[in-house]
């Protein structure tokens, strides 16, 4: 006789809910880097100004995530993540209005204030459906939204950007924001109760622990590489390659689905050996970012390494994410997972505004690739550092375990 294999637990419907939120905020973060030249010649900016407005999102992500992860820490979580979603469409209706390049900017930051939150209270969400050993799977499928956003929401949103304009992009990501609204609302499981509440001292201490704060660092690190250059992939293919404005949208899907590759790889490796995941993602990030400085001058290459950049690009983000949450531990993961979405977006900031001085007053937008895998490769010496601690603390318990036996034996 036989016995079959126990089958594996069904992922929550909740846990897929969270995914349709992450597509909608992941579409209007993403959605401008197709839209740099249209949105620089309506309001009379220079294509580096315009990437600023990724710059002003991603900070604007930096300053809310812990603000409004705090100020929502006794709502139930469902109320909390159906407000920061109708932030979140309030904000890009005021995109699609904006009648100057200060309305435009102020409107990203409005619209980003959603973005740290809900992404820090669903990925603790996420983490709390499914067994322990799925965890870094559950954050990659909620995380799969941003993927499926940048396959599917910055093609189109290029090609309307191109065609009725890029305000008819901000439009159509409203309607998306109301969708993912009405979705959240009806399948995320509500809370019984008042959630307890946890000491902000508490979970700032919890932050500050140095473990947590070096994951947060490698965070920084390693999306400022990947954002230093897709901020100005648009240009980049267009000048380097020599592609038409017509044939960034396809390309784009190309990376869109190396972004979904790279999440679920992600997330699986994660759940097997996290430090390994951690450690092998960044280091196939700064190689792609290496070979891209050769890659960009041939369209055939430059094609297959967009793709590559959007698989190096999300392997990391889930073993990042857990990392993270495992090193706050219990009191401090709600505000310490909020971080680091912060952290994320401080490095597409720092990415965006380093490829912007690289291309104007640096050695120019050829250059881009190889300044972007330095800064991952500062990322790599922060990973390393971290798990040196982690040894040299584990060989420390190891030495003073006996010593501690022998004196309660003596």
């Amino acid at each position: 006789m036989t016995l079959a294999a126990p089958s594996r637990p069904r992922t929550p419907w909740g846990l897929y809910s969270l995914t349709a939120g992450a597509f909608g905020i992941g579409t209007t973060e993403f959605v401008i880097m197709g839209l740099l030249l249209q949105v620089a010649a309506d309001l009379h900016v220079t294509i580096a100004a315009a990437g600023l407005l990724i710059s002003g999102y991603a900070l604007g992500v930096f300053v809310g995530a812990p603000l409004l992860t705090v100020a929502t820490s006794r709502m139930p979580r469902k109320a909390a993540l159906v407000a920061l979603m109708i932030i979140f469409t309030l904000g890009n209706i005021a995109c699609a209005m904006a009648p100057s390049y200060g309305f435009l900017m102020a409107a990203r930051v409005l619209t980003s204030l959603a973005h740290g939150t809900f992404f820090g209270i669903g990925s603790v969400v996420a983490t709390g459906m499914v067994p322990a050993d799925r965890k870094a799977s559950a954050i990659s499928i909620m995380f799969t939204g941003l993927t499926v956003a940048t396959l599917l929401g910055v093609p189109a949103g290029a090609w309307l950007g191109l065609h009725l304009g890029w305000r008819a992009t901000f439009w159509a990501v409203a309607v998306i924001g109301v969708l993912a609204t009405v979705i959240i609302a009806a399948l995320v499981p509500s809370e019984h109760g008042v959630r307890e509440r946890i000491a902000f001292a508490d979970e700032l201490k919890a932050v500050a622990r140095p473990q947590v704060l070096l994951g947060l660092l490698m965070t920084v690190l390693g999306f400022a590489g990947v954002f230093t250059v897709f901020t100005y992939i648009q240009p980049m293919l267009t000048r380097l390659t020599g592609f038409s404005d017509s044939a960034v949208s396809p390309i784009l899907l190309v990376f869109g689905v190396g972004l979904i590759a790279g999440n679920l790889l992600g997330g699986r490796f994660a759940d097997k050996r996290l430090v390994p995941a951690v450690l092998g993602s960044l280091i196939a990030l700064a190689i792609v970012l290496f070979a891209m400085t050769f890659a960009m001058h041939n369209k055939i290459a430059a094609i297959a390494f967009t793709g590559l950049l959007g698989v190096a690009a999300f392997a990391t983000v889930s073993p990042l994410q857990l990392r993270v949450l495992q090193k706050a531990e219990g009191a401090g993961q709600n505000l310490a997972s909020s971080f680091n979405i912060a952290a994320f977006n401080l490095g597409n900031a720092l990415g965006a505004w380093l490829g912007g001085m690289t291309i104007e007053h640096g050695p120019g937008i050829g250059s881009v690739t190889w300044v972007a895998a330095l800064v991952t490769l500062a990322g790599i010496a922060v990973a390393l550092w971290s798990v040196w601690l982690d040894h040299s603390r584990r060989d420390i318990a190891a030495t003073c375990a006996p010593a501690s036996l022998a004196a309660r034996s003596s």
